[in-house]
């Protein structure tokens, strides 16, 4: 049996007065869980007359006191870990270990937002002028809004509104409706962290939900991650109504492999970017570029590695190493890759379609698939696929495979294996994207760095996470004061 749930506004679950719902599967059964409402206007306004009331009472609230609402929270999250991790899983398909590490990353991020007390120090300069002293303040924006996508059910949620809630603004967040689960337990712990009414608030909904958001006058700020088309549409709606918008997009994030790197080592982080969270993520590394000697060595310990990982359901407790894909839409997709990757000449190397599961199971299941001898313009090669899916290049020069790097239209992270210095500092000068990997397969950065996404990997000025986070979520004001001198001076002036 299946429920209907929940917008959370004002403080409160209420239900949705609308007529048709967005089905919440468990991938790993292809079963429906819960059913979610795609929130009409009326909602929208709702949830947005919430957030606009409760904001100049929480603006006006002392910085170490929204701070302290942060440190309970942190506690809070510390506190059901386990059951968080639980309900990714449940609700997206992860291994219980990529939900582990789901909900951490998030954490972290809510740890930096404690930090909001020094990071939102403003300027001051005595004497700027004869008798005037200058100093600047950072102050909240309003209602901010977040619409995150179904890959990462806390942790990119919890990217946005720790900092954008400490920084004293209020909070509507939108997330997937193929993931809202996560969403409103993370409303409920926030509401036991002493959060004041209406501060967050979370409204469900699809495309419709989204434009009245975007459009609506009474919200300040737009934070999105998802697709590229979607985060294009997102910035030029959001600022042609006047919103602040960071929208973080899509990805083909490339990895390259030279003949002096330790092979075992590159392979196991190659397999874990291309496979781990079944692939679907914007910093999942989706090709490879061998140079020179490394192709065939390479591609034969990615082939063995990719056989041996065990394919399966992630809610039994069975140990496996990759789950399914989120919904039957996605699998399609993914195949269909597969068969156009084939039709393009590439070699497939390891199959994914007919994966053995650790299990039977009607869930949405591709096993891991690497394509050898894929070429530039092959479109396993220039569109994010979002899925398992690995295609290998081959290159002799390393000059060569960066400019083929630089060729992708997106920006998110690039990646090499070496041991040569001196490889690694041309590679990171000069390779055209927001994140570096050095010996590291997925250089997604910690909270206290921006998500630095590039080209069309991001539209914005300033990125999810770290200082850009606060610098986004706020804006300064520049006071000028004289005051009259009282004709005494203070000897020794």
């Amino acid at each position: 049996m299946t429920t209907n749930i929940h917008n959370f506004i004002g403080g409160e679950m209420l239900p949705a007065s609308v007529s048709h719902y967005t089905s919440v599967y468990n991938p790993s059964r292809g079963e429906v869980i819960a059913q979610a409402p795609d929130s009409d206007l009326q909602a929208v306004a709702q949830a947005v007359q919430a957030a606009r009331q409760a904001f100049p009472a929480w603006a006006d609230t002392p910085i170490v006191e929204r701070a302290r609402v942060m440190f309970r929270f942190v506690h809070l999250l510390e506190e059901h870990f386990d059951e968080l991790s639980q309900l990714v899983t449940r609700e997206h398909g992860k291994t219980l270990d990529e939900s582990h590490g789901d909900v951490r990353r998030g954490i972290e991020v809510v740890e930096t937002a404690c930090h909001a007390p020094t990071l939102l120090m403003g300027q001051t300069l005595d004497q700027v002028s004869r008798g005037i002293d200058g100093r600047v303040e950072r102050h909240p924006l309003g209602v901010c809004v977040g619409i995150t996508p179904f890959n990462f059910p806390a942790m990119v949620p919890l990217w946005m509104f720790p900092i954008a809630i400490v920084c004293g603004n209020t909070f509507i967040l939108k997330p997937s409706p193929k993931v809202p689960l996560t969403a409103l337990r993370l409303a409920e712990l926030l509401t036991e962290a002493g959060l004041p009414k209406g501060v967050f608030n979370v409204l469900h909904g699809g495309a419709e939900t989204v434009d009245a958001l975007l459009t609506h006058p009474d919200v300040a700020a737009i934070s999105f991650v998802g697709s590229t088309a979607v985060a294009k549409h997102i910035y030029e709606t959001g600022t042609a109504h006047g919103k602040r918008v960071q929208a973080a997009g899509g990805a083909k994030n490339y990895m390259l492999v030279m003949p002096d790197a330790d092979l075992d080592a590159a392979t196991g982080q190659i397999i874990g970017a291309a496979f781990g969270c079944s692939g679907q993520r914007c910093m999942a590394g989706s090709v490879a570029i061998a140079v020179g000697k490394a192709g065939d060595p390479l591609l034969e310990r990615l082939d063995e590695a990719a056989k041996k990982m065990r394919v399966g359901p992630t809610d039994s407790g069975s140990a496996v190493d990759m789950g399914p894909v989120i919904d039957a839409v996605a699998r399609e997709r993914i195949r269909g890759y597969i068969d156009i990757g084939l039709n393009e000449g590439a070699k497939l190397a390891t199959d994914g379609r007919g994966v053995s599961l650790t299990e039977a199971t009607d869930g949405f299941f591709v096993g891991p698939t690497i394509f050898d001898h894929a070429a530039p313009e092959m479109r396993i090669v220039r569109d994010e696929i979002f899925g398992p899916v690995l295609s290998v290049m081959r290159m002799e020069d390393l000059s060569d495979a960066i400019a083929q790097a630089n060729k992708s239209a997106y920006g998110n992270g690039a990646v090499i294996f070496t041991r040569d210095g001196g490889a690694a500092r041309m590679f990171a000068r000069y390779v055209n994207c927001g994140m570096i990997g050095i010996n590291v397969g997925v250089p997604a950065p910690m909270a206290v760095f921006p998500f630095t996404g590039w080209n069309q990997s991001f539209f914005g000025d300033l990125h999810i996470q770290g200082i850009e986070g606060f610098h986004f979520y706020t804006h300064n004001k520049v006071i000028l004061s004289r005051w009259n001198d009282p004709g005494k001076r203070v000897q020794g002036w």
